[in-house]
Parts: structure tokens; C-alpha cells; sequence
């Protein structure tokens, strides 16, 4: 009896299956296929987003040289090839570790593209006198071609800016004193141009 109840109700639960079995599986099918297609529809627009970004990116190389350079520029003012100069007032400065002759510290400036120091204001005087206590440095100035004619190696009008002089200096002493540094006081002071000492190169700010 139990077996014949059993058949029945599995004659039953397969006329039900069937047909409902057939829909759901179906239905199930057709909500995986719509479920995968929406997948890669969203990764296909999010990879052309993605592509579409990537070249805006390569479109504006200028402005993000400009953000890197802005940031190089408050780490290293002078170029971050170049952290042994100093910054100051708008302009770079070298204070060399040897001492040689002026023409010989004037050409070394310009083989750094730079040249001997232009002190124009007491601004830059206080800042090369705070830096060169107690040693001689050359600066771009001397009266070589005519003397007492003092000339800046730039064409800077002597006559009319800044100076600095020692008390008593320029005094052209022996007669050959053609070139000015600063003396141990931080003031200047004429002295032959083949005497050896220390120099101060002077650059802009690079570009």
C-alpha cells in the first residue's frame, strides 16, 4: 500500500516538475546570461573610460610638468642637479671650495654657465658676508682695462650702485691691484688679480 501510495505521488511530483522544472531552469539561464552580458557591458565602458582618461592625461604633459617643477622648485630652487648652490633674492650662488686666481675662478664660472658674483645691494652683501666670514672671495670686479675704472663682469654701472669698499681701499697698492674680493671682514678689498682664493659664482634661478 505504501508502495503504491509512493508511486503515485512520484507521478505527481514529475507532472509537476516537468513543465515548471523546464520554466525555471530556463529562467534561470536567461537571468545568467543577462547577468554576465551586464558584466562585460559595465567593463567594456569602464575600460573606455579608463582609455579615454589615460589619453586627456597625455594631452596635458605641460601642466603636469608644471606641478613637478613647482614642487622641485621649493626642494631645490637652483635645479635638483645643482644642491650645492645656494638661493637667494631671486638668483643662485656658489661658494667654491678652492682657491685659484681670478681669471682662473672667472672662467671655472663660466664653464658652470655662470659668473663671478654681482654685488649690487646690501642685501646680497649681507648674504655674502654671513656666508665668506673670515676667508677672501673673489666677486666680478675689476678695473684691469682702465685703472680705477671698476667695472662688474655683467656691464653693471659701477658709478651708480652699491658699494662696499674696505677703509682706505681701493688704494691699487704696488700698482697692480686690478681685482676685488671680499676680505675677511666680509668688505672689500683690491688686490692682484693672480692671487689665489676662494669665489662666489652667481647664476638665475633655472627656468
Amino acid at each position: 500500500m505504501e508502495e503504491e501510495q509512493l508511486h503515485e505521488d512520484l507521478k505527481v511530483f514529475k507532472g509537476k516538475l516537468q513543465p515548471q522544472g523546464l520554466k525555471s531552469f530556463i529562467t534561470v539561464y536567461l537571468l545568467l546570461a543577462f547577468s554576465f552580458l551586464l558584466i562585460f557591458t559595465l567593463f567594456a565602458v569602464s575600460l573606455s573610460r579608463v582609455s579615454a582618461l589615460s589619453s586627456k592625461l597625455q594631452e596635458l604633459p605641460s601642466e603636469q610638468n608644471h606641478s613637478v617643477s613647482g614642487r622641485d622648485f621649493l626642494l631645490f630652487p637652483c635645479g635638483p642637479g645643482s644642491r650645492e648652490w645656494e638661493y637667494f633674492g631671486g638668483k643662485c650662488y656658489y661658494f667654491s671650495l678652492t682657491r685659484m686666481s681670478w681669471h682662473k675662478a672667472k672662467a671655472q664660472c663660466e664653464e658652470m654657465r655662470s659668473q663671478l658674483a654681482v654685488i649690487d645691494s646690501y642685501a646680497k652683501q649681507n648674504f655674502a658676508m654671513f656666508r665668506t666670514r673670515n676667508e677672501r672671495f673673489w666677486i666680478g670686479l675689476t678695473d684691469q682695462h682702465s685703472e680705477g675704472d671698476w667695472e662688474w663682469v655683467d656691464g653693471t654701472d659701477y658709478k651708480t650702485t652699491f658699494t662696499f669698499w674696505k677703509e682706505g681701499e681701493p688704494n691699487n697698492s704696488g700698482s697692480n691691484e686690478d681685482c676685488a674680493h671680499l676680505w675677511v671682514s666680509g668688505k672689500w678689498n683690491d688686490v692682484y688679480c693672480t692671487y689665489e682664493c676662494y669665489y662666489i659664482c652667481e647664476k638665475p634661478v633655472p627656468k
